[in-house]
């Protein structure tokens, strides 16, 4: 069945107080400015209790939010450049808007490309995003009274773990909390940026090396607890047990690599990429701590053959183990700062640029308890990425959590070709499932 999308109305939702005056003009740190996406967009979904109103739900979500943006102040403010955000108060861009399906029938086989629908913003847009809205919501209410609640908040002031902490501080003024979950907004003076473009244009080139032309598939190869546990003991060296994280990237790092030496027709180089979060490396206390505090970690093997997986986890750990405390205290310094970002992005950009090699991007989410966001009515039942379609793109692999959160559940990029080889790879289809029904990953993943 078709999924259609009709939308009811759209308000902006001022925050419950004024930001003071010294506030309004928020500068982003140095990190910030190396993030290109726009946003990095999230869909929740929730299941439907019959004793509760569906209205009565969409209130509950508009009254909790000012309270909210009040902590969360930049969140209500616009886009104002590349460097900054003014924290004018004008809101959050609220949608709401109804389905013309159940949500059962929906996540049977979730259509990934028809998830943009349940966006509040065309999150594959190529215009500027200067004087944008930095939050945009979209409650979508499904004909059995489900809904799904969509938010694209811009990039440049939360990644997913500063994402998370917003749903979490949200849901928790929805239901009542007491103790209210407030914001660590230092990220700016922790990483401070010098004014000037140079960063983004340097960042911009490095990305831009990443990305080539074809036609993009996006699939989920989800991996249940006991297939994780496979292939960490198969990757531990010397006693030495990788993290489920470093195991399932490691893995697809050389599942795609399969791909790839099967379509070219030889074994060529490779590099990944991982960001890392800084939280846990960093002395301060960064709980619930906005801003992008991200590093790209890079891996590269050479094209003379296909390493092994304990191989491949030995490269992705050491890359993601020199982010460190030394690193940090280097980032802090404002001209070794700016000296180990230049050198980052000239090394990525390089080895990118080279004939023959393939990137892979990944990025994880796992641990970030979106699954934990509670409005009232439930945790959700499926917390979802979305699908591309696109021309030009990058191999891009974002983990995330399944929602019996004993599994991990990899959105994977590629292009088409390189995704029909991929499905046909028999160690891969041992171990995890193409594009299973989120229905049934909730009670238990030890079904791969």
């Amino acid at each position: 069945m078709k999924m259609d999308v009709e939308i009811i109305s759209t308000q902006l939702i001022k925050p419950s107080s004024p930001t003071p005056q010294h506030l309004k003009i928020f500068k982003l740190s140095l990190l910030d400015q190396l993030i290109p996406a726009p946003y990095a967009p999230i869909i929740l979904f929730y299941p439907t209790d019959h004793d509760e109103i569906v209205p009565n739900r969409v209130e509950l979500l508009k009254k909790s939010l000012p309270d909210t943006l009040t902590r969360f102040y930049p969140l209500a403010g616009r886009i104002k450049d590349d460097l900054s955000i003014v924290c004018s108060d004008e809101g959050a861009y609220f949608v709401e808007a109804r389905v013309n399906c159940r949500l059962d029938e929906f996540l049977q086989q979730p259509d990934l490309l028809a998830l943009p629908k349940l966006l509040p913003c065309d999150v594959n847009s190529k215009e500027p995003t200067a004087g944008t809205y930095v939050t945009n919501i979209q409650v979508n209410m499904f004909r059995c009274g489900c809904i799904a609640v969509g938010v694209c908040i811009s990039h440049k002031i939360l990644d997913g773990a500063a994402l998370s902490t917003f749903l979490k501080a949200w849901s928790a003024v929805a239901r009542g909390c007491k103790e209210a979950i407030n914001p660590n907004i230092i990220s700016t003076s922790l990483f401070p940026a010098a004014d000037g473009l140079w960063l983004r244009d340097s960042s911009l080139v490095m990305w831009g090396c990443l990305f080539k032309k074809g036609k993009s598939v996006t699939r989920r190869i989800v991996f249940g607890a006991s297939s994780i546990a496979a292939l960490k003991a198969r990757a531990t060296v010397s006693g030495k047990c990788p993290t489920r994280v470093e195991a399932v990237s490691a893995f697809l790092w050389k599942c795609t690599m399969a791909a790839s030496k099967e379509k070219k027709g030889f074994h060529s180089a490779s590099l990944l990429t991982h960001l890392v979060n800084l939280r846990r490396r960093m002395a301060h206390d960064m709980e619930n701590s906005t801003g992008n505090l991200l590093w790209i970690a890079s891996a590269k093997t050479k094209g003379e053959k296909m390493p092994d997986l304990a191989d491949l986890v030995g490269h992705v750990r050491k890359a993601i183990s020199r982010v460190d405390g030394d690193l940090i205290k280097q980032l802090r310094d404002e001209d070794e700062g700016k000296s180990l970002i230049s050198e980052m992005i000239r090394d990525i950009g390089d080895d990118a640029s080279k004939d023959g090699l393939e990137h892979f991007g990944f990025s994880s989410w796992c641990k970030l308890g979106f699954y934990e966001a509670d409005f009232g009515w439930g945790k959700p039942v499926w917390v979802s990425s979305f699908g591309m379609e696109n021309s030009v793109f990058m191999n891009l692999i974002v983990l995330a959590d399944t929602p019996a959160g004993d599994g991990i559940e990899a959105w994977v990029t590629l292009d088409e070709q390189h995704t029909a080889i991929l499905e046909r790879n028999e160690e891969l289809l041992q171990l995890a499932v193409f594009d299973p029904s989120p229905l049934n990953l909730m009670i238990s993943n030890s079904f791969v």
